[in-house]
């Protein structure tokens, strides 16, 4: 089968190959999904410059998101389940091959039915994305009438979030770095939406609140934004994080102290089985009935990954990276 790899850490036109592997065969429990897209995340690339974690295996197909049809199943999973189409998550955490090829095996319950409704392209967002958006928007308590600010509206994460948080009837502020992003976060529901390039996040935040501050905050940079939690927040509330450019991150001890602020951390790839069950209904309920959007922003074909994984490290690409595989 072809599958883009690595076998050590650099830029991507430096380290990822193009070439033939072995077609894997599934393990009891598992299931071979014949792969047709590949979602690239911000994780994927640091992983492969060895950013966040250095190489672990002589050589990995990167990706953890994907979509695809089952093909194969192996002993101990129903044969019922050959030809369905599904989408997959956590391909490639603390395993050497993931997405980024013609097939991959791993665990049946990783292979998520997917709604005949629901394009390869689309699918191979929700892993990674979906997961962190609705984990995220769980832990910060979002309720009918609360008012909760995504940081980064337009973003994978966050365009999702803010879907994610107004099926709950919550009130959703958001952050946007230009008017096109401020549109892609406006056509995914967000009540508020602030430009912080050209606004004060804190100002805008307390007048749309009439100075109470919002009930929560959905954080993917702490270490950009961790001066901003006084700012926004009131008394009590929550902030679920799910991400920082730097390891190390100072924080408002005093404020956090003073006002019982709950600091919620979470890893998407760690979710507890029940976490994770709770958030594929959901997700799976939604997109039967049609009621989410997909955030696609570029697409590219495999031999192209050194560029997708470059458009994802840019930072400009607005919404989701995908890889065409077949």
């Amino acid at each position: 089968m072809r599958a883009a790899y690595y076998e050590r850490n650099g830029a991507a036109r430096d380290v990822l190959r193009i070439g033939n592997l072995d077609i894997p065969q599934p393990e009891p429990g598992q299931v071979r999904v014949r792969l047709r897209t590949s979602g690239v995340n911000p994780s994927d690339v640091k992983s492969r410059a060895g950013l966040t974690r250095k190489i672990a295996f002589a050589r990995v197909v990167p990706h953890s998101d994907g979509a695809g049809e089952i093909d194969c199943v192996g002993e101990g999973v129903s044969p019922t389940r050959i030809g369905e189409r599904v989408w997959v998550w956590n391909g490639q955490w603390r395993r050497a091959f993931g997405t980024a090829a013609e097939a991959i095996t791993l665990p049946a319950e990783q292979a998520v039915p997917l709604p005949a409704n629901v394009s390869m392209e689309a699918a191979a967002c929700l892993g990674i994305p979906a997961f962190t958006a609705y984990q995220a928007v769980d832990l910060a308590g979002a309720s009918e009438g609360s008012t909760v600010l995504v940081a980064g509206g337009a973003g994978a994460v966050g365009h999702y979030a803010i879907q994610f948080a107004k099926k709950r009837n919550a009130i959703v502020i958001t952050t946007v770095s230009s008017p096109g992003k401020a549109a892609l976060a406006r056509a995914a529901g967000a009540d508020h939406i602030i430009d912080y390039r050209r606004e004060s996040v804190g100002d805008r935040v307390r007048a749309i609140t009439q100075d109470r501050g919002v009930k929560a905050v959905i954080e993917l940079d702490l270490a950009a934004n961790a001066n901003l939690i006084p700012q926004v927040l009131a008394p009590h509330g929550v902030v679920a994080v799910y991400g920082s450019s730097a390891g190390e991150v100072p924080i408002p001890f005093q404020f956090l102290l003073q006002n019982g602020i709950d600091l919620r951390f979470f890893l998407v790839y760690e979710m507890r089985k029940d976490e994770r069950s709770r958030a594929t209904a959901a997700i799976t309920e939604m997109l039967a009935r049609d009621e989410l959007i997909h955030n696609v922003s570029q697409i590219f074909k495999l031999d192209d990954i050194a560029a997708a994984h470059e458009a994802v490290e840019s930072g400009q690409s607005m919404g989701n990276v995908i890889v065409r595989i077949d």
